[in-house]
């Protein structure tokens, strides 16, 4: 659209013609499910908003970037860890939250939809509870290890208690688990029969799949630069310091 075009665009239409502007559009109080029928322009003057701030929103590049824009393998392992992390925040704070509102005000009054709309309500508190304590878990026990592995590499001490926390602590393990794992939306994918829309499906439908598509989307990146690139630095870091200990052992 042209500048200024969306002033007079009912909010039904921007989201039918842009379903990523509904995540937009909520983060300034505007929940396109209520204001369907209104304007932009109509809504930005009845909640006292900015009309040109948001179209400035709306327009900006919304798409996920891919692990190739950015040379991570490169990074050390710290920078690669609060990469992660960031991704987590952003997973928890922003995306999940939003998907979990479009899922709890969603009214299918559609043949085709009204049972995937009971058991995304059903499943999708259990799914975002599981996440939320995988990504903890991972945070305070991967994470943490591959961090005093670094630590202790870097000022070149090594200590009894590292050694036993390697013992209970197999990155090797970890991945080959990680991996086995990484399939978390299997059951939201069962249920909306992946992501099927019927010619006639509603519009608050087509942007509930269009962000679980791109959250898993996002899940698979962040998969893949744990399982590539993660993983195996920390393993190379971890026979490091498994030699380096045992060779002081060896001289005490």
């Amino acid at each position: 659209m042209e500048r200024g075009s969306y002033r007079n665009t009912k909010i039904s239409d921007l989201i039918e013609q842009d379903n990523e502007a509904a995540q937009v559009l909520y983060y300034f109080g505007i929940r396109f499910y209520e204001y369907g029928s209104q304007t932009l322009g109509q809504i930005c003057q009845l909640r006292g908003l900015k009309l040109d701030l948001l179209e400035n929103e709306l327009r900006s590049p919304r798409s996920n970037f891919h692990e190739e824009d950015i040379p991570l393998f490169s990074y050390p392992i710290d920078l690669i860890i609060e990469y992660l992390k960031h991704a987590h925040y952003l997973f928890v704070k922003h995306k999940l939250p939003f998907i979990g509102k479009l899922i709890e005000n969603f009214k299918a009054n559609h043949e085709q939809y009204n049972q995937v709309e009971r058991d995304l309500k059903t499943l999708y508190p259990l799914f975002l509870e599981d996440f939320i304590h995988h990504i903890y878990l991972e945070e305070d026990t991967v994470f943490k290890y591959i961090r005093s592995l670094q630590l202790a590499a870097k000022k070149n001490h090594y200590s009894t208690r590292l050694y036993f926390q390697m013992e209970k602590h197999s990155l090797q393990t970890c991945a080959v688990e990680h991996e086995s794992h990484d399939d978390e939306m299997e059951g939201i994918r069962r249920i909306t029969k992946d992501y099927l829309l019927t010619p006639d499906a509603p519009l608050h439908v087509k942007v509930i799949f269009s962000e679980l598509q791109q959250f898993e989307k996002s899940l698979q990146m962040h998969a893949r630069i744990e399982n590539e690139i993660l993983f195996p630095k920390a393993m190379a870091l971890e026979n490091n310091v498994r030699l380096l200990l045992s060779e002081k052992f060896k001289q005490n």
